[in-house]
């Protein structure tokens, strides 16, 4: 009958809600665990060399984990949601700005510190975002992923949610590939028999970061280890790609071996693990995320505060 049928829709329609809310926790919380693991093993280099005499000997470095930018700017986008129906990039950016002049923000990069500055003193979001190669960041893409969530949000609001601290083609598309990596998953778009990548470069622009993606494709990688060997910097097309094709391992290893992999690999270890963290996070949802790996987030001063906004904002996403 037609009222069982409505019954079942609206039964139906619950369950997809559950599940979505659950993917956000996991993406949000993914993200902010690679973002505290790395944190403490960003540009990190091997030191082999036995001759160096070290006064007392060599102490070990302690490598504690703490949330950076990658997830204090993801927290303030996911603000900007929890208290707005609609979202434009102004509002995003006074978002931003709060943040800053709370001095919730560390370890912002070169663009974003620019971009914040600006817009502090009266600058338009739309002139502040640094231009040129130094633009090319992945510091709009580590930001992004709650709008993968949100729906009707299009190419030209990516653009312009980037836009705000980074005005350049690579880091904008840098930006989009995150967001269709999370969508192809939140649609069960990508299923057992597809290549994550595939799915991904046939919708992207032409700039060096599809390019590294059909790289990476053809090189047929066995390990995460052989595609960081391509780059591990927060440059764009080496950044994204590489968190992209770690994530994409989900479905064979462990988060934790993932994130363990990309952060040995060195480079933007923090943003790198971050970003991995967060596709990998929105496949296996919050429950199965590592608990040995939950129990060390929540341990942060920071964690009441990450798991207040990402309800608050997985409430307005799903209403």
């Amino acid at each position: 009958s037609f009222a069982k049928e409505l019954l079942f829709s609206i039964m139906e329609s619950s369950a997809q809600t559950d599940i979505l809310h659950k993917r956000f926790q996991g993406c949000i919380i993914g993200g902010a665990i690679g973002d505290a693991w790395g944190s403490g093993y960003e540009n990190v280099k091997g030191d082999n060399v036995t001759t160096t005499f070290y006064l007392g000997g060599k102490k070990t470095p302690v490598y504690s984990w703490a949330i950076t930018d990658d997830t204090q700017l993801t927290l303030a986008t996911c603000e900007a949601i929890a208290e707005n129906t609609i979202i434009t990039p102004e509002i995003l950016a006074n978002k931003f700005v709060q943040y800053y002049k709370r001095k919730k923000l560390s370890g912002l990069g070169a663009s974003t510190l620019k971009a914040l500055r600006e817009l502090e003193v009266g600058g338009h979001w739309s002139l502040v975002g640094r231009t040129g190669e130094y633009a090319a960041g992945n510091g709009a893409a580590m930001r992004i992923a709650p709008f993968a969530f949100k729906k009707a949000v299009s190419r030209e609001e990516i653009r312009d949610f980037c836009r705000i601290t980074h005005r350049n083609d690579e880091a904008y598309t840098g930006a989009l590939a995150v967001v269709l990596a999370i969508r192809a998953i939140i649609h069960n778009v990508w299923t057992d028999d597809m290549n994550l990548l595939d799915i991904i470069i046939s919708d992207l622009p032409d700039t060096r970061t599809r390019d590294r993606l059909m790289e990476i494709n053809q090189l047929h990688p066995n390990s995460i280890t052989e595609v960081a060997k391509l780059g591990t910097s927060g440059y764009a097309p080496d950044s994204i790609p590489l968190a992209i094709f770690a994530a994409s391992q989900i479905k064979k290893t462990s988060f934790e071996s993932i994130l363990s992999e990309v952060i040995a690999a060195g480079g933007d270890t923090d943003t790198n693990a971050s970003l991995t963290g967060q596709i990998a996070g929105s496949f296996l949802t919050l429950e199965q995320l590592p608990p040995n790996l939950m129990e060390k987030l929540m341990r942060l001063d920071a964690f009441d505060w990450i798991e207040g906004v990402v309800n608050r904002a997985s409430f307005q996403l799903n209403n």
